[in-house]
């Protein structure tokens, strides 16, 4: 008997209890007829189960194989359908639809001397059977083709070579050695997603493919999936724990994607220091360009938000080298610069963020914002003011202000002319600690707004002193300061 389309367990779930009792015949024409009427409604899974216990009754039908095989070939299961027609020709030898049937499955897996075979004996027992014609005629100029492939992978012409292979499975789909020929002349062109999608799909054709999950996996990791890479070599160690190529990749891959989930995990955190501390781990292994670029650009991301702003420009930059495609880094990049407020290369990274990813909000928000600051860089900046960066805390802009306050209370100046700048900058110090504290004010100087501009507020009706501040005096952290301005 043949190799069903049904696993065993499936098979004895349904039907173990017929079996043991055998059918009458009746009962497996009532099987074929059910198998009949659901195949042409379109359901062939539930079709399949009935001719599956046909035959189980009766292996001697030859018809009943032939019904299997059309629904398993309907379903894509093509080596199936291939098992039920070597069935069927066993029985009956001179069965010409299963010969042409098995030549057309033969012919598609690239298995050209077979499929000649049985299309051979289709034509001489009907000359005009189109299909068979069609196939028969294609198989030479086919082979001339396969060895012209052959010729263009070893003189180094990958990128020819993939062309005529993708011919070569528009007839030959199912052929397992033509993808696997594609996959290596795509890999030397070096698109690693296409090898990594030809190998996927022989990964599923072959059994115990342990060699091709192997290279899938070392795909992924050099294209920069670490995840995909663990997941795919351990593919390998369930066909053969013992695979020592698959056990020591797999050791490899395993800690890194442990090190970059790490990573992930502490910045989604906040804890942006242990993401730094174990990305420098990372970068101490033995990791391909793209593992590194991955690992700088989380690196670089976390060192941003740590605040220190120098280093992450350089661990951007560092990234950036390796690819520069990438507009997420040009952000964080760009946003590093705004904090350094060099505001002309801030624009420039944006910029080129939003020419790679026109829809990237991020990008579109960061260049608005890096034009609104370069345009109040030239009027009021209110944490050079008070000589805070820009990620100063609450405690730091107060302290500041204190120190400030007390080195340009007016009233510690006698002449006129002293007298007068010191109120000008006492006001322009008050001012700042009066946005720096509020949180609300405080954005909207961060996004290129100055709160206190009447002219850029007036059509909100903003009034600068209507929050306790006062020209003439005020209290602050237990100090009560009062000058009078000079006539």
């Amino acid at each position: 008997m043949g190799p069903t389309c049904l696993s065993v367990c499936i098979y004895f779930l349904y039907y173990g209890l017929e079996v043991a009792r055998g059918l009458a015949p009746e009962e497996i024409e009532g099987h074929l007829e059910k198998g009949r009427i659901l195949l042409s409604e379109g359901k062939y899974n539930d079709a399949l189960t009935h001719y599956q216990a046909a035959i189980e009754a009766d292996k001697s039908n030859y018809l009943t194989y032939y019904k299997r095989a059309t629904v398993c070939l309907a379903l894509g299961r093509h080596k199936a359908a291939l098992d039920d027609f070597d069935e069927v020709i066993k029985l009956k030898p001179d069965f010409s639809a299963a010969r042409g049937q098995r030549g057309a499955i033969l012919f598609r897996q690239g298995r050209l001397d077979e499929a000649h075979i049985d299309l051979e004996w289709v034509l001489r027992s009907d000359p005009y059977d189109a299909e068979a014609t069609h196939l028969y005629t294609l198989i030479e100029p086919i082979k001339n083709n396969i060895q012209q492939a052959i010729m263009y992978l070893e003189d180094h012409m990958y990128p020819t070579a993939v062309d005529l292979i993708t011919q070569l499975l528009n007839d030959l789909p199912w052929d397992i050695k033509l993808r696997e020929m594609r996959a290596e002349a795509l890999e030397k062109s070096g698109d690693l997603a296409g090898a990594i999608s030809d190998l996927r799909a022989t990964s599923k054709m072959r059994p115990d493919n342990t060699e091709g999950f192997l290279k899938l996996s070392k795909l992924h990791f050099d294209l920069g999936e670490p995840d995909e890479s663990l997941q795919t070599i351990r593919e390998c160690l369930k066909l053969d724990q013992d695979h020592k190529e698959c056990f020591n990749h797999y050791k490899k891959v395993k800690k890194i994607a442990a090190q970059i989930s790490s990573m992930n995990d502490f910045a989604k955190q906040s804890k942006f220091s242990d993401c730094v501390q174990k990305a420098d781990a990372a970068l101490k292994t033995d990791i391909n360009p793209s593992i590194k670029l991955l690992v700088l650009s989380k690196k670089c991301h976390c060192l941003n938000k740590n605040g220190d702003f120098a280093a992450a420009i350089t661990v951007c930059s560092e990234a950036l080298r390796i690819s520069d495609k990438d507009p997420n880094v040009l952000c964080d990049r760009a946003e590093a610069h705004l904090d350094n407020e060099d505001y002309s290369e801030a624009i420039n990274d944006f910029q080129r963020a939003h020419q790679i990813d026109p829809h990237l909000q991020r990008a579109e928000e960061g260049l608005r914002k890096a034009k609104k600051m370069a345009q109040q860089s030239k009027k009021k900046d209110y944490y050079k003011i008070l000589g805070v960066k820009r990620n100063a805390s609450k405690k730091e802009i107060e302290r500041a202000f204190r120190k400030l306050a007390h080195k340009w209370h007016p009233d510690k100046f006698q002449s006129g002319a002293d007298k007068e700048a010191a109120e000008k900058k006492f006001m322009e110090i008050a001012s700042a600690k009066e946005v720096l504290e509020d949180d609300k004010k405080r954005q909207m100087f961060d996004m290129g707004e100055d709160p206190l501009d009447p002219e850029a507020q007036s059509h909100r009706g903003f009034n600068p002193f209507g929050h306790g501040f006062h020209p003439h005096g005020f209290s602050q952290g237990g100090y009560t300061f009062k000058f009078t301005f000079g006539s």
